[in-house]
């Protein structure tokens, strides 16, 4: 076996495996054909992680040999504005300064109480993880392991 088909192989292997795990997390599990899909679209546009310590995927090493992905759509106008009252409203936006307080943390009682919101499940930290470690804005300092 030559060492690009050999690294080919790994390369879906993985993808196949992480397929798998996918699935396995999902509500509804995944037909063969819906992760054999998957793995080659995942080809097909690069987002498959890279051999080595990186942790960066194809398209982020290669990004000229693979297509570029869609931007996403911003807010209209409309949106924006309906977002500004609301955060006006709420007191739920940062003054100037270097505290990087909100208005209704600073002066809680002139405006309405927030909920109180769940924290993220254990598989949106894991991904948020993952995501962090790929784009490289996970720092390791000196007292801390990276397994």
């Amino acid at each position: 076996m030559n060492r690009k088909y050999l690294s080919t192989l790994t390369l879906a292997l993985a993808a196949l495996a992480a397929g798998n795990a996918l699935a396995a997390d999902a509500a509804a599990p995944k037909t063969t054909a819906q992760v054999r899909a998957e793995l080659l679209d995942a080809q097909r546009t690069g987002d498959i992680v890279a051999n080595g310590d990186s942790g960066q995927k194809l398209n982020e090493l290669y990004p000229g040999q693979y297509p570029s992905k869609a931007a996403a759509q911003g807010n209209t106008r409309a949106q924006v504005l309906a977002e500004l009252a609301e955060a006006r409203r709420t007191g739920d936006f940062a003054v100037h300064g270097e505290s990087g307080e909100k208005l209704n943390e600073l002066n809680p009682g002139q405006y309405p109480a927030q909920a109180a919101t769940q924290g993220n499940t254990r598989a949106q930290v894991l991904a948020e993880l993952a995501q962090a470690k790929r784009s490289g804005a996970l720092a390791y300092g000196d007292n801390h392991s990276s397994h």
